[in-house]
């Protein structure tokens, strides 16, 4: 079975080299190229840890320290 592929195909499948410089190729390759930049930064937006800018300022309504019965944190060893 794949040794009648290979007699079938036995170069591959190559596009001829006029299909490559058509208008139209060079338009699908641009929006396959567009695409996968896209989903690459989606992927890598996806991966990196959710950024909270309003943790790092303190607010005016927060406590400067803790007032609970736990000061160190969490009793269950959260923080």
């Amino acid at each position: 079975m794949s040794t009648l592929a290979v007699v079938a195909v036995p170069a591959g499948i190559l596009f001829p080299e006029a299909l490559l410089h058509a208008q139209w190729f060079a338009v699908l390759a641009t929006f396959v190229a567009i695409n996968t930049v896209m989903y690459a930064a989606l992927a890598l937006a996806k991966i990196l840890p959710t950024v909270h800018p309003s943790d790092w300022i303190r607010n005016r309504n927060e406590r400067s320290e803790t007032r609970s019965i736990h000061p160190d944190g969490r009793p269950d060893g959260g923080s």
